[in-house]
């Protein structure tokens, strides 16, 4: 019986986009007419008229912030203007300053650091000027506090600005490296199997065509070839595809490849005619996923390389496992490298990301005696205990 899952806690949603705007402005205007209320009630230092102006400017002011978000520099200009204009007009003093420091701060962490700056500085020299027509004095203190109020809120801006783009550039580059790590699985899995499918059924059609009586017995052994490597096509496809339909799983059920399965690319590579010779050496504790299904993709597309474009006769693929390494060779017999224009490129360009993404190298290039050789040592730490490999999880390379 599979148990049920608890309900979750309802959680508090809080208001975004439009509503979260109107939800600013209002919490700023009630703030702001609290403390301007000593200009509605107790004795009078100015005229009606002053004051009905004075709540004007406040309102607005305030009202202003719902824009702010969308279109933050004029909604900073607009309040600093506003603030300046009541503060000309008003005997009160009020907390009015509160709405231009937050319009400020959305502007400096919109990434709009020059018209921040500019705006605090308009903001430090008008209020110096209108402290100085209204009440003659400029109050040195209150100044330097201001001062450190819009610098501080400024910096916070632009630190905020600095995180988010961070972020953002994270979300791309792990966007990037997950794409890479998709179209090398599928280029690895579908290219691989495809390519036998060609060599396979090209091979079937020849005997056809050159040997009408024994022909068909072994053109019959090829197409028979042909659907156990495109039956494996699909099932590791379908292996990639369930995986990353299981990214909220825990513990994914397909299995992984891994260089348990070598025997299965080597007979396939032998029905295409290649006489393949495997040398294992060294013994170790089991391979990190990682390292384990990054061995088998480079054996995998190496040997798909030889199929395709080596016109080989022989190949031999060895493994060598030292205490903190893994060492894989794919050395064939035939022409080298494919020449400019016969490939892609991306298979052996893949083969050296998936290396160098594990902290290991790969080499490619002619062998010494002719040929050509993949050549990959894989960094696989020898740990304490053996690291079980998680079934169907596909490692970041």
């Amino acid at each position: 019986m599979v148990p049920r899952a608890l309900p979750s806690r309802p959680r508090l949603r809080l208001p975004r986009g439009r509503a979260a705007d109107a939800a600013l402005a209002g919490a700023v205007l009630v703030l702001v007419a609290v403390g301007s209320l000593r200009s509605l009630i107790g004795d009078r230092e100015e005229s009606w008229e002053a004051t009905a102006l004075g709540w004007a400017l406040l309102v607005a002011a305030c009202a202003a912030l719902y824009v702010c978000r969308r279109h933050p520099v004029p909604t900073a200009a607009f309040v600093l203007a506003a603030t300046i204009a009541y503060y000309l007009v008003s005997a009160y003093d009020g907390p009015l300053m509160v709405a231009f420091v937050i319009a400020l701060y959305t502007v400096a962490a919109g990434g709009r650091l020059r018209a921040a700056i500019v705006l605090a500085a308009l903001g430090l020299l008008l209020t110096g000027t209108g402290t100085l027509l209204g009440n003659h004095d400029v109050n040195g203190v209150a100044l330097f506090m201001m001062t450190g109020w819009l610098v501080g809120v400024v910096a916070l801006g632009w630190v905020r600005d600095n995180r988010l783009a961070l972020a953002r550039e994270a979300e791309q580059r792990a966007a990037s490296e997950e794409r890479l790590r998709i179209a090398r699985e599928l280029h690895d899995v579908v290219g691989h199997h495809i390519s036998l499918i060609n060599v396979q059924s090209a091979a079937a059609l020849r005997r056809l065509r050159k040997d009408p009586e024994g022909g068909p017995r072994r053109a019959e052994e090829a197409l028979g070839a042909v659907k156990d490597t495109s039956r494996e096509a699909l099932r590791e496809l379908r292996a990639v595809l369930g995986v990353l339909r299981q990214a909220d799983e825990s513990a994914p059920t397909a299995p992984a490849a891994g260089l348990d399965r070598l025997g299965d690319l080597v007979a396939a590579a032998r029905l295409t005619g290649l006489d393949v010779e495997v040398r294992a050496d060294g013994e170790g504790r089991p391979l990190p996923a990682e390292v384990d299904l990054a061995a088998y993709r480079i054996v995998q597309e190496s040997l798909t390389n030889v199929t395709r474009h080596a016109h080989a006769t022989a190949v031999t693929v060895r493994t060598e496992r030292g205490p903190r390494h893994i060492t894989v060779e794919v050395t064939d017999n035939g022409r080298g490298p494919a020449p400019v224009g016969g490939g892609s490129g991306s298979g052996i360009t893949g083969m050296r990301e998936r290396a160098r993404a594990l902290g290991g190298r790969l080499t490619a290039g002619p062998g010494p005696q002719g040929g050509f050789t993949v050549r990959a040592t894989l960094p696989c730490p020898d740990t304490p205990e053996p690291a079980a490999r998680p079934k169907g999880a596909l490692p970041t390379p």
